[in-house]
């Protein structure tokens, strides 16, 4: 090996210990935070899971897959820990990715309801039962939904249609409860939140509620 041939061997093994020490110092470029998907095409590696990539061996479908699933996680835990933005942010990308995901619309829905958006969240729970009328949880929000916007009768409308879908389910007779009471009809409201007791015995805002209605009865 010649004298220059010894140089830019030293130089090249010189250049890539640098770089492997970059790389694995955690000093090199990491994504922003607020990413958020445009196209389906666009990765999602970071908007709050930075060690979350996607490999070019796999799939399309399997890439595509593993971005829905890793924004439902994002969107979980954002709102488990009261983050609404970063919730609503990671939902509006995956429904870029699945416009008709149940899921995450009846979510976008909540995250809307906790941002006091009803609009939104009307819009968002009237697509899910487009999609599925059955959803029984869907009916139970939207009703909720339409009764802060004062649509009452189609509250009331959707409150019922929860419970024949699900009859066992004590919050939705406790939310009725709510609504009937919010309308003055006091005796109605008594009697749903009697029967959400009935089914959930542990349920102590019932307790107070039915105590407070008797009280003024008598």
């Amino acid at each position: 090996m010649s004298e220059f041939q010894l140089i830019l061997t030293i130089i090249a093994l010189s250049i890539f210990v640098i770089f492997f020490k970059q790389l694995f110092s955690g000093n090199h470029p990491k994504r922003g935070v607020d990413f958020e998907a445009k196209t389906p095409q666009d990765s999602i590696g970071g908007v709050s899971r930075p060690d979350k990539i996607f490999k070019k061996e796999q799939s399309e479908s399997t890439k595509e897959l593993s971005r829905v699933e890793e924004l439902m996680d994002i969107a979980q835990k954002s709102l488990e820990s009261g983050d609404n933005l970063e919730a609503k942010k990671a939902l509006q990308s995956l429904l870029i990715l699945e416009p008709d995901n149940t899921e995450a619309l009846r979510m976008q829905g909540v995250v809307a309801m906790n941002m006091n958006d009803y609009i939104e969240a009307k819009e968002s729970l009237s697509r899910v039962l487009e999609l599925d009328e059955s959803d029984d949880l869907a009916h139970n929000l939207l009703a909720n939904a339409l009764h802060k916007l004062g649509e009452n009768e189609e509250a009331i409308a959707h409150h019922k249609r929860a419970i024949e879908l699900d009859s066992y389910y004590a919050p939705y007779y406790y939310n009725y409860a709510n609504t009937l009471y919010e309308l003055g009809k006091k005796e109605e409201a008594l009697a749903m939140y009697k029967k959400a007791l009935e089914l959930e015995p542990t349920l102590q805002d019932a307790k107070k509620m039915i105590k407070e209605l008797e009280d003024v009865q008598h």
